[in-house]
């Protein structure tokens, strides 16, 4: 039998951006909390940054930038001398050339030809005119917004590399949250005068709002934050369980409490709690919570799209500028290549060497997650020497790094699964908060993940729900625009739920 080994106001499932930032806020408030985390080493999820012999590697790519003033002062104050800024610098490869992203007008001209150059604008000019008026794919949303043609050539091979699915499979929901505002002729217009050079104001993402010239980032990666939250949580006396898994989560009925077993390298561990946050995928956290929700065939439903970098450390200097290259070429596995000093210098401690790491998107268990390492570092190399970007017998060393459940994925039917499971759980358990990436099945960016994780603790603090969690983010906007710190969807969804605060709380 577990040991029922503490009592606590708050347990936490999930020691990623919104399992932490929720520890981080409730342990500075006096609650007393435990976090429980499977893995045995890292915090901060997919926003850790792995370490081997001094090399560094982010998975995925993790930019510090927020239009919500909250999110980034709560940056600041747990990393408050450690960010550097960054220029960006990314390019698509595509039939053997370079992109610049953003768009570069004559560039693009340049690679595709006048002939192609052509068919993509009458194919835009077609879909303008005879737009697909049943939008259900992400295919009938990007051909309506670019035409068929660009569609083809910048947004099918790379996005079915991404989710292993067609783009007539995969919900309009996706594009709408990710590109959307990323206008063609707005696109045009500013490589035109990037060409031309009558841009002389920084692309700050006013324009094009997936696009930003430069962004800060902790110094030795994203997990230097998550790793300076969980110090901060255990300095006052809370806990960050490594090691532990969600095993089975119950509440008493009659006092409302919680009961929360994770197993750990000791065994079980028991957990009383009055409320608990998690950041687990759904579909785990259904599958643990007694007794079964009636919801639990639609969570099983929900897909979710793994995850692996495979790092080669290179002779000589860095292969290429960049931050990292997408790589839209249906020849190759790889869907993108990170450049890791180009993120910080200080990820690569060898002057020597160059670091690069190429990200495989993948199914848990697949033919390329269940390959050996060396055979995934055998199969970098041969794909960076037939991209032309470095020689096999230049790379002195390799690493593999694989994340699971990295994307939660939009397919037709998630949306509604999403929403029955939520709404049971709203109804029957109003102390258990779905929080983050994972917790919601949302594609949200590191600071909306934040943002929820802020607003269930004052939910918490309030004794009952001020806030709708699930509005962060709702207009489904990527939100890279504007300066850092101006809000978007983050304080409209903040300003909208403050109307259910009563007005002696607001006077407060």
């Amino acid at each position: 039998m577990p040991q029922n080994d503490h009592n606590v106001d708050v347990a936490i499932i999930g020691a990623g951006p919104a399992g932490l930032t929720a520890a981080y806020l409730l342990t500075r408030k006096g609650y007393s909390v435990s976090v429980i985390e499977k893995d045995p080493v890292y915090v901060g999820g997919i926003s850790r940054t792995v370490e081997l012999n001094g090399f560094r590697f982010d998975i995925g790519g993790h930019r510090f930038f927020s239009k919500s003033q909250e999110v980034v002062d709560l940056w600041n104050e747990i990393l408050p001398h450690d960010f550097i800024q960054r220029p960006r610098m990314s390019r698509i490869y595509y039939e053997g050339k370079f992109y610049s992203y953003p768009l570069r007008a004559f560039e693009a001209l340049g690679n595709l030809g006048l002939w192609r150059s052509t068919l993509c604008m009458a194919s835009f000019a077609k879909a303008r005119l005879f737009p697909r008026r049943d939008v259900r794919s992400f295919q009938d949303w990007t051909v309506n917004a670019f035409g068929h043609k660009l569609f083809s050539i910048f947004f099918k091979t790379y996005t079915e590399k991404v989710w292993g699915m067609p783009c007539d499979e995969m919900s309009a929901d996706w594009a709408a949250q990710r590109i959307k505002g990323l206008s063609l002729w707005g696109a045009v217009t500013d490589g035109l005068k990037r060409s031309l050079g009558l841009n002389r104001k920084p692309n700050d993402g006013m324009a094009t709002k997936t696009l930003l010239e430069s962004f800060r980032y902790p110094r030795l990666g994203p997990g230097m934050m998550w790793e300076a939250a969980r110090d901060f949580v255990i300095a006052r006396g809370n806990r960050v369980l490594m090691a532990h898994s969600l095993d089975q989560l119950s509440q008493d009925q009659a006092s409302g409490g919680w009961r929360m077993v994770a197993q750990g390298p000791d065994g079980e561990v028991a957990i009383a709690a009055r409320h608990v946050i998690s950041s687990a995928p759904m579909r785990e956290l259904a599958g643990r919570i007694r007794p079964l929700p009636a919801t639990l065939g639609q969570a099983m439903d929900l897909k979710y799209r793994d995850f692996l970098t495979v790092a080669l450390m290179v002779k000589g200097e860095d292969v290429f500028p960049d931050n990292w290259i997408y790589i839209h070429d249906p020849k190759v596995q790889v869907g993108r290549i990170q450049n890791f000093r180009s993120w910080s210098p200080e990820m690569v401690p060898d002057p020597d060497l160059a670091c690069v790491g190429l990200e495989y998107f993948c199914f848990e268990g697949d033919g390329l997650w269940s390959s050996s390492d060396a055979d995934l570092i055998e199969l970098a190399k041969k794909e960076m020497a037939a991209l032309g970007l470095c020689d096999p017998d230049d790379v002195v060393g390799g690493a593999v790094v694989r994340q699971e459940k990295a994307y939660p994925v939009y397919d037709d039917g998630y949306a509604d699964n999403v929403l029955a499971m939520r709404t049971e759980l709203q109804r029957l358990y109003p102390t258990l908060h779905l929080v983050g990436r994972n917790g919601m099945h949302r594609y949200n960016n590191q600071d909306h993940a934040m943002m929820t994780a802020m607003l269930t603790v004052r939910n918490i603090e309030a004794g009952e729900q001020l806030y709708d969690i699930w509005a962060v983010n709702e207009d489904a906007e990527y939100h890279e625009a504007g300066e850092e710190g101006q809000d978007a969807a983050g304080r409209r969804a903040a300003l909208a739920s403050e109307r259910l605060v009563p007005n002696r709380l607001k006077a407060a």
